[in-house]
């Protein structure tokens, strides 16, 4: 005796062989995505090939394409590469596919071709989840991160990083023709054709950055990623900057459910609107609270909001300049709406003088006649102007103000915010490895994130309902 337990001879043969099925336990996951992707209706959702032609050699069912790719997704397997050879000798892959096995090039030309698909059965889990009764409190959390692309930073090229290495090819060519004019006078051992050799392949070097910097100089944002053209170099939480995409998500704030999400390459603010309409599309629900942190505060995108319905709470930061002037700061001055006027410190009305447009707003602007505000004991606290001190407010600043209130009646919304919208991210980035996007362009790294987020939002679903309960409801 051995003294341990010992398996089973790897030459024994069995007269009844084990079936596939004997190794796949009630609640495996396995069970949960095949019982989800037969219940679909691919030929609605866009699927291409979801009916099979009459002619030709027969191709993989998409079925069992989408059942590989959701596994894949929800065990780190995002590679084509990968998951062809998974599908070879993974037990749950084989019960999954049915011992089928595709190369990874027809697996990579399915994520491809089907991005239309992917979206709508990303949707349609959402609609399951609603059915379900899942979001009841119609509370979502919006917030963007940033994932990096599949563009190394070196091949990302702004106007001040094209200026550099112009200047340093400039220096290598100055250095180079100092040395072409001492080489006759030297021991050197490079000759003047090597030394000529090198002039020309840095000139050479030279036109094509110079050409680089009239690309850059043209583009909308001057910057270019050659890469992937449409990631962007972003700064990211630790102050670093990375080639990144920025990915806005709407998160529920009960179940940690991603509702709605949309891969951009801009930052945050403008897209509280966008996210929060989004939103309102997935839950069938206008009237939502929509929670989000100071860098999507926007006036006209906060008003957007409120104009669709939305109870938008976002916290603001004061901008102005006025503490570290040693002057009194905007909150020191009160707005009376009946009378329309600011009641400065000096307790003093100032009255509605003028009205413009600044930056697409139009703005009132308020201040005391010159003599009653330069004869005021105060004024050296109030303004550095030898004029007036002068307030602006934007004619749906009431809006704001309005907004401001609930907020501080709710302290908690930001805590609620942070602890609900940090959790999808951080778990999808640690699925997806140092390495975030495998592929390129907006359209393919959508579909990438459409899987991501439909197999968090599986996983969600099977920890909150657990894996017999949830095929029980998808099936009925």
């Amino acid at each position: 005796m051995s003294g341990y337990i010992t398996g089973k001879s790897r030459t024994q043969a069995t007269f009844f062989p084990e079936m596939l099925d004997d190794f796949i336990s009630d609640e495996n996951t396995v069970r949960v995505l095949d019982v989800f992707v037969d219940e679909l209706n691919l030929v609605e959702l866009g699927f291409q090939r979801a009916k099979p032609s009459n002619t030709g050699r027969p191709g993989y069912d998409p079925t069992t394409l989408l059942k590989l790719y959701l596994y894949g997704y929800l065990n780190r397997i995002q590679s084509s590469r990968r998951l062809e050879r998974e599908a070879q000798r993974n037990v749950e892959l084989m019960w999954l596919t049915q011992r089928l096995t595709p190369d990874f090039k027809t697996i990579a030309d399915f994520r491809k071709d089907n991005s239309k698909g992917i979206k709508n059965v990303c949707r349609t889990f959402i609609d399951i989840c609603r059915k379900l009764n899942m979001f009841k409190d119609a509370v979502v959390a919006v917030d963007g991160s940033k994932f990096k692309a599949a563009n190394n930073k070196s091949k990302n090229y702004t106007p001040s990083k094209v200026k550099f290495h112009i200047e340093r090819v400039e220096k290598h060519i100055q250095r180079y023709l100092t040395k072409l004019d001492e080489v006759d006078n030297s021991e050197s051992s490079e000759t003047k054709e090597t030394i000529n050799d090198k002039i020309n392949a840095l000139k050479s070097t030279l036109e094509e950055f110079k050409e680089l910097k009239k690309k850059v100089e043209e583009a909308p944002d001057k910057q270019i990623s050659e890469t992937d053209p449409d990631s962007r170099l972003m700064k990211t939480r630790s102050n670093s900057r990375q080639v990144c995409y920025n990915v806005q998500s709407a998160v529920d704030t009960k179940y940690h459910l991603i509702i709605a999400h949309k891969v951009t390459n801009v930052p945050d603010r403008g897209k509280l609107h966008e996210m929060g309409v989004e939103a309102q599309d997935a839950l069938h629900n206008k009237d939502l609270t929509v929670l989000a942190d100071r860098g999507y505060y926007s006036g006209l995108d906060i008003k957007d909001s409120e104009d669709a319905g939305m109870n938008v709470l976002v916290p603001t930061s004061d901008t102005s300049a006025s503490e570290k002037k040693g002057i009194f700061n905007r909150s020191k001055f009160k707005y009376d709406a009946v009378k329309d006027v600011y009641i400065c410190p000096a307790n003093e009305e100032l009255p509605h003088r003028m009205t413009g447009i600044e930056k697409g707003k139009t703005m009132k602007r308020y201040m005391l006649d010159i003599y009653t505000c330069r004869s005021c004991k105060l004024k050296p606290e109030c303004t550095t102007s030898p004029s007036v001190r002068r307030m602006a407010r934007w004619e749906h600043q009431h809006v704001l103000d309005k907004m401001a209130q609930r907020l501080k009646a709710e302290p908690d919304a930001m805590l609620i915010r942070k602890q609900t919208v940090e959790h999808p991210f951080g778990t999808i980035k640690m699925w997806m490895g140092a390495q975030h996007f495998l592929t390129k362009r907006f359209k393919n790294v959508g579909t990438e994130m459409d899987l991501h987020v439909l197999a968090y939002n599986l996983k969600r679903m099977m920890t909150i309902m657990g894996p017999k309960q949830l095929m029980k409801e998808m099936m009925a």
